[in-house]
């Protein structure tokens, strides 16, 4: 008998939807709650490293990701001058292994409505417009009641319900979450032909202009500046501010800046980072994902480190027989310090640019590739 017979999901993300799909393919039951109306998530693209694409395959879901996505095994680095020059190509680390690609780009919508159509093929119940208002446990279980006045009583609640977490605060968790002084222009759109892999532009006057194809057909592409309050733009004006602040910016820039149209398709958020302290359960509730822990995406690893919590609360959960202090012990043994390294490395990473140092960059990233390239 597993550790849990039946479970609530809170957040239809990649760990929320990870965790549902790992479950209930070893017989658990499992609800699914999200509070948006529907699985196309907000957001652009993602960049998802080789030990992401490692844990799409243990879903069941990577032909189709893989049909949906853009994959490539070099990074190019380019200069900030009038021709967007080539400086170097670096080949990037397998960290799925060797029939995997390097890298792959997605568009979020589309990553999040395979994983919750692979959540329902399994059969967790997924309702969306949907998430908890009272959650009340004993040694044996939590009750929970829904913002449509449904209750239910499971084993285990699962938050992954993103960065300002709502079942982390009603758990009554003060975790600081904080800014680091760098906000990104995302915008998505059409894929030029010259874009293949993404490049990267550390310099000019942002501290980076860069892009990831996503498909065949698109692209997202982003530029990272010092944090600032965006928030009384119109839709129109953040759409000038990206295209003026990629004036700077050549090569398949100058094709990229063409495309960039659609007030709708640009966002700008800050980069922020926390990590909550072990234990990241409180009873029989437990945080995954950036509700546990999040960082700036200076090294395309918060997807996979959602992931990763995902498949080991899913192992132990179902191949142990009791939720009990052993196992909450060894959920914290295999992912409190992995989650925090990668933090730590993105926020360093981040640093250094923030104060235009360079950096060993390149053995940093080597550091990450050899501690992701083993299983989580």
């Amino acid at each position: 008998m597993p550790a849990v017979n039946n479970v609530l999901v809170v957040g239809s993300g990649l760990a929320g939807a990870a965790t549902a799909i790992h479950l209930a393919s070893r017989g658990v039951a499992v609800d699914l709650v999200e509070i948006k109306p529907d699985a196309a998530a907000l957001g652009s693209g993602i960049t998802l490293q080789g030990n992401a694409l490692r844990e799409l395959r243990s879903l069941g879901v990577w032909e189709q990701a893989e049909a949906a996505g853009y994959a490539f095994d070099v990074t190019g680095i380019r200069a900030p001058d009038p021709f967007g020059t080539v400086v170097a190509e670096i080949p990037d680390a397998k960290t799925g292994g060797p029939d995997l690609p390097a890298v792959m780009g997605m568009p979020r919508p589309e990553l999040a409505r395979i994983l919750c159509g692979r959540a329902t093929e399994v059969g967790v119940k997924l309702r969306y417009g949907t998430t908890f208002t009272e959650l009340t446990q004993d040694d044996t279980g939590v009750d929970v009641t829904f913002s449509d006045h449904s209750t239910g009583r499971y084993d285990l609640v699962v938050g992954a319900d993103g960065i300002r977490s709502w079942t982390r605060r009603a758990l009554g968790i003060n975790l600081e979450t904080r800014s680091i002084g760098m906000g990104i222009w995302r915008a998505f759109g059409p894929r030029p032909a010259s874009v293949t892999r993404t490049d990267l532009i550390y310099g000019g006057p942002s501290f980076i202009a860069g892009y990831c194809p996503t498909s065949e057909d698109s692209l997202y592409a982003y530029i990272v500046e010092p944090a600032q309050d965006r928030s009384g733009l119109t839709p129109d004006e953040q759409l000038a501010t990206m295209r003026r602040l990629s004036e700077a910016y050549h090569g398949p820039w100058d094709e990229i800046r063409e495309t960039l149209t659609d007030p709708s398709r640009v966002n700008y958020t800050w980069f922020e980072t926390h990590v909550l302290e072990q234990p990241w359960n409180r009873g029989r509730v437990v945080l995954i994902g950036d509700a546990a822990h999040t960082c700036p995406p200076t090294i395309a690893q918060g997807g996979a480190m959602a992931l990763e919590d995902a498949v080991v609360l899913a192992e132990l959960l179902t191949e142990r027989t009791a939720l009990d202090q052993d196992l909450w012990n060894a959920f914290m043994a295999r992912r409190f310090e992995r989650a925090s390294t990668v933090v730590e490395a993105s926020n360093s990473l981040a640093q250094w640019q923030l104060d235009h140092v360079q950096g060993d960059i390149p053995a940093l990233m080597r550091s990450i590739a050899a501690l992701t390239s083993q299983p989580a």
